[in-house]
């Protein structure tokens, strides 16, 4: 009986390492077809050459590495940070619905992009161009700092901190709401740009802060994989194991803060990855947070990165906010998802 429970572990073990490979290749196709997606239609062989350093017209190098790589690669990134972020946050707050933007991640950032647009204030020293993503990261981090704290005083229990994110979501967006009351045509034009969720202005030395965040944080997820998985069996069983449940919470909301508000700084509000991807990677791979994790980290990369691409495709030659193609089109695609689950 036990060879035969060892057997179906290992065969488990095999097919979900054969998922995440998939996955990981799935995210490098949608990769290539975001970059050979655009107005300016480029082969792919014309693409990968330039990938490569091969010889191709000038203005195909600068469209490739210049225009389209950076938002190719900051798709992947955000996506996977966000879905890293939910992924984690479900578990620590076991709330199926739990995501970075559940405890006021999203109206917080908002909110600091508004007073860098609409009044103009910002961090002293920081320069223009990292003034609202600048503002943005702080809002975020600063809510959720303000949301451990809360919950640290009254016990810090999931319950609790989703109530006090609740009450934190709306009093940002009521004071985001307060400062679009007094803001200008122009400036309110661009804050709702920016709310939407856009790919279109990214640079590479943004591309290079969500890497450098994202390297720095997912080693501590990994290591904290097995913590999490028995704190799915619920707490009292995950401290009969050792785990520190407190801590566990607090470090984990930590780097969930980072990922989310690093995210959210960059592109503006987008919907439906923190939430959709961690659960997509769950039906595909179970609970197991040593694969689970990796897996929502690539899923997330990959329904980024098919949105970008839809956002260039839908319309033509109009560049959607990718933010509204992944609420558009991804949520009913979670449905679908989520109603074929239930049937099996």
């Amino acid at each position: 009986m036990s060879g035969q429970v060892l057997e179906r572990y290992h065969r488990q073990s095999r097919r979900n390492a054969m998922l995440v490979a998939l996955l990981a290749v799935a995210a490098l196709v949608a990769l290539l077809l975001d970059l050979v997606t655009g107005p300016a239609g480029l082969p792919l062989a014309d693409t990968l050459r330039a990938l490569s350093g091969g010889e191709v017209a000038r203005g195909t190098q600068v469209i490739v590495w210049d225009v389209r790589l950076p938002v190719a690669v900051m798709a992947l990134l955000v996506g996977a940070a966000l879905a890293l972020a939910g992924a984690e946050m479900q578990t620590v707050l076991e709330n199926p619905l739990a995501e970075p933007f559940t405890l006021g991640v999203s109206s917080s950032a908002a909110l600091g992009a508004a007073v860098a647009i609409v009044l103009g204030l910002t961090l002293p020293g920081l320069p223009p161009v990292w003034s609202v993503s600048g503002n943005a990261f702080l809002f975020a981090l600063g809510a959720l700092g303000l949301l451990q704290l809360l919950g640290r005083i009254r016990g810090g229990g999931p319950e609790v901190l989703i109530l006090f994110g609740v009450a934190l979501n709306f009093t940002a967006a009521a004071l985001l709401s307060l400062v679009q009351f007094v803001a200008s045509a122009d400036a309110l034009q661009q804050l709702v740009f920016w709310t939407m969720g856009s790919l279109a202005a990214v640079q590479w030395p943004g591309v290079a802060m969500i890497a450098i965040i994202l390297a720095a944080t997912v080693p501590f997820s990994l290591r904290a994989a097995w913590k999490l998985t028995a704190l799915r069996l619920g707490e009292d069983q995950a401290r009969s194991f050792g785990v520190d449940v407190a801590g566990l919470r607090r470090w984990t909301l930590l780097r969930v803060s980072i990922l989310a508000a690093a995210a959210v700084s960059m592109v503006g509000v987008i919907g439906f990855v923190g939430l959709a991807g961690p659960h997509i990677a769950r039906m595909l791979v179970g609970e197991n947070h040593r694969v689970f994790l990796p897996a929502s980290l690539l899923t997330g990369a990959l329904v980024m990165s098919l949105a970008s691409t839809l956002s260039k495709t839908l319309v033509p030659g109009v560049l959607l906010p990718v933010g509204l193609v992944t609420s558009l089109i991804g949520l009913p695609i979670f449905f679908a998802l989520i109603l074929r689950g239930r049937r099996r």
